[in-house]
């Protein structure tokens, strides 16, 4: 095999699960590494239909394209371009490297091992205590190459929380006129909805929880919009519905009593952020729609992708406990309980803690304000990851 020339270069690979989840994750932490410390990076993906939901101009025929300073390739087998090793290989969410790049890997550890890249697999986002213990060590592989496991977290110790270094500043002056919000809502076409209106956006997997939140909020005393896409949620409203998920359309809107339900386009990143700034609560689903809830300095449920024996609520139940920690007490119980009760499907749990919790009081929403600053931990994700490149 002839020795490749190294490239100062970063690559990531993502396969796509569940659509939208690790895509989008990969996708801002590709964007946050070009734009903000002008390192190229190669973005390998599996599936670009998928992809191009939350980036719309982006051509899923298309093997090779660029878009915000990232060079995004089709993972094909074999792969549609030369691989050239670069500083940093990346695996996100333990995806497999195709063998090409493994065999490349193996041959430059055989023959210059200083110019072998660091190998990187960027783990599940977990606040539970054992990763701090686990974030950063290295795996002697079987070939004898060295991966290392990154760990992201709500600590210190952790790897920290993908966050572009702007979000804070651009999501305070969006929030600090209502106007922007009404503008968002009339470009999405969603017709009716009045500054003072309840707004709810919902983007969480299929359960019997939302129904019970929909029917407790056609007979409330205010008007709420539930803002939903066609995806898995409308599975669980069915009965509100009149006619089929494929035939409804983006911009209808079908009332019940107080309760409206609009049907949202799909949207690029950056309008989904601006979609939860302007929402009076968001329930979201899995990873990175989880993180920008919580940057959205908004109250929100977080329906988290269910596991095997229910592993899911101990990882919920652990960002409860850091979450809560600087709430008043009885705020942390009711809040914590309609999040489990949620991903439990417990029905009447569900309805008796939202009633109980009023999401827009003040030591909420002071909170919810705070706890992103607090999170952050000085350092954001990306910025952790390029120091801890440099420090290997």
């Amino acid at each position: 095999m002839i020795n490749m020339p190294r490239a100062n270069h970063w690559d990531i690979f993502c396969t796509v699960v569940d659509n939208y989840g690790d895509i989008g994750v990969t996708w801002r932490l590709a964007k946050q590494i070009a734009n903000e410390y002008s390192i190229p990076v190669n973005l390998w993906v599996d599936d670009l239909a998928s992809f191009s939901h939350i980036l719309p101009a982006l051509n899923p025929f298309k093997k090779v394209q660029s878009f915000s300073g990232v060079n995004i390739i089709h993972w094909a087998e074999p792969l549609p371009i030369g691989f050239i090793a670069g500083d940093v290989i990346v695996e996100a969410f333990a995806c497999e490297l195709p063998e090409q790049v493994k065999n490349q890997l193996l041959h430059l550890h055989q023959t210059d091992p200083k110019s072998v890249p660091i190998w990187l697999n960027l783990e599940y986002l977990s606040a539970e205590d054992w990763v701090e213990g686990c974030h950063g060590l290295p795996s002697l592989q079987a070939n004898g190459l060295k991966k290392y496991f990154y760990f992201p977290g709500f600590t210190a110790k952790t790897g920290g929380l993908i966050c572009e270094q702007n979000l804070f500043a651009q999501r305070d002056a969006w929030q600090a006129d209502t106007a922007n919000k009404l503008q968002l809502f009339n470009e999405l076409n969603l017709k009716g909805i009045k500054a003072e209106d309840t707004v709810i956006s919902i983007f969480s997997y299929e359960t019997q929880a939302l129904a019970t939140l929909c029917e407790l909020w056609q007979q409330g005393a205010k008007k709420v919009h539930a803002l939903i896409p066609k995806g898995r949620s409308l599975h669980s409203l069915t009965h509100l519905l009149p006619c089929e998920i494929e035939a409804l359309v983006p911009g209808q809107k079908i009332v019940h009593g107080n309760l409206t339900l609009h049907i949202l386009p799909m949207t690029n990143q950056q309008s989904f952020d601006r979609l939860l700034w302007s929402c009076d609560i968001n329930i979201v689903r899995g990873e990175d729609s989880f993180m920008r809830a919580q940057w959205a300095a908004k109250p929100f449920i977080w329906h988290i992708y269910p596991q095997e024996d229910d592993y899911h609520l101990v990882k919920l139940e652990a960002f409860l406990k850091i979450y809560c920690d600087n709430l008043a007490p009885e705020i942390a119980e009711n809040w914590s309980k309609l999040n489990l009760a949620f991903n439990q499907a417990q029905q009447s749990a569900v309805d008796l803690h939202w009633q109980n919790l009023n999401p827009v009081s003040l030591p909420l929403l002071q909170h919810v304000k705070q706890w992103p600053i607090n999170a952050i931990n000085d350092a954001d994700l990306a910025t952790r990851l390029v120091q801890f490149v440099k420090n290997s």
